[in-house]
């Protein structure tokens, strides 16, 4: 149970030092934008071979397929329902449009780090221990989230305190989450355990297409292709540690 909130701890710890970095120091958009893409090869790996995989051994093609569509459109959902506010706007370093809310930025970033952060509590009940690749992803695709957000929320006015307790309360929400991924589905049924990694799947691929790839290639130009490629082969290497 412990190492549960722990791995969660660790992983969405990047956004709060990505969020110190952006407060320090001026990091170039193009750079940030490398990251982003590398970060989104390895969420997409992360997804293909290892959430998508244990959730086909353990749970079989319909569980698998019914969780994946349903996290899929949950995402899309709720991205759509905070896209007007401008939560949409969570991973760019711009100053956001009039009457766009910072707290539309939180709850997008909350979207994101919750699932991810469950699926890392189940993912020791899948396989026994801590999934590195998922915590991997994770952690790398976090850490230009804060970086980036920080960035845009200093030009909107919000203060360094204000902005560090937002992201605070995303870590603590993150290892929440994966502390609840784990005890909850203890004794859940193999079939139900693999609906919710494939959920999870959904609902990163969903959520890398939508919202960190445009930001990415805008930031870092056509070399991202390269770069995410490079991600997901990172991601098949650590999928067989």
């Amino acid at each position: 149970m412990g190492q549960a909130a722990l791995w969660g701890a660790f992983a969405g710890s990047s956004i709060l030092i990505g969020a110190l970095l952006g407060m320090m120091q001026k990091i170039p958009g193009r750079m940030v934008g490398w990251i982003m893409s590398f970060g989104t090869g390895v969420l997409i790996g992360a997804a293909s071979f290892d959430l998508l995989q244990e959730s086909l051994e353990g749970g079989g093609m319909n569980a698998t397929a019914a969780g994946f569509l349903a996290g899929a459109l949950l995402f899309t959902v709720s991205e759509s329902m905070i896209a007007g506010k401008g939560g949409h706007q969570r991973k760019r370093s711009k100053e956001n449009p009039e009457n766009h809310s910072g707290i539309s930025i939180f709850i997008g970033t909350v979207i994101d780090a919750v699932p991810e952060s469950v699926i890392i509590g189940v993912s020791i009940l899948q396989q026994g221990s801590v999934s590195i690749l998922m915590v991997a992803a994770v952690f790398i695709s976090n850490f230009p989230e804060g970086l980036s957000s920080t960035t845009g929320l200093m030009k909107d006015g919000y203060s360094r305190r204000k902005i560090l307790f937002m992201w605070m309360t995303v870590v603590f929400l993150a290892t929440v989450s994966s502390l609840l991924g784990y005890t909850m589905l203890q004794d859940a049924s193999p079939v139900f355990t693999a609906a919710i990694g494939a959920f999870a799947a959904g609902g990163i691929i969903a959520m890398v297409a939508s919202t960190m790839m445009p930001e990415a290639f805008e930031e870092g130009g056509p070399i991202v292709g390269m770069i995410t490629s490079l991600g997901v082969l990172c991601s098949m290497l650590l999928s067989q540690l």
